[in-house]
């Protein structure tokens, strides 16, 4: 999929995005982990750890969808 008018693809920048937050919430629930904070707030799950997963591994598809789309252009 090659992006509208100027042939950007929207998933380069949105994988890169997400995945530079993705990376620093990890990182912040990693330092944080077993904090008394969780106990009481959260029910004793790590928020910032799960979501910056989440943030990091949605980054990671779009990339891996951008380099995709890009091997199948050069291909034709």
């Amino acid at each position: 999929m090659s992006g509208g008018i100027s042939g950007m693809d929207i998933r380069l920048p949105m994988g890169l995005l997400f995945l530079d937050i993705g990376v620093r919430v990890l990182a912040c629930g990693v330092r944080t982990q077993g904090a008394a904070v969780y106990q009481t707030h959260s029910e004793g799950i790590n928020v910032n750890l799960w979501w910056g997963a989440v943030l990091a591994l949605f980054g990671l598809l779009n990339l891996a969808l951008t380099w995709m789309a890009r091997n199948k252009a050069q291909a034709h």
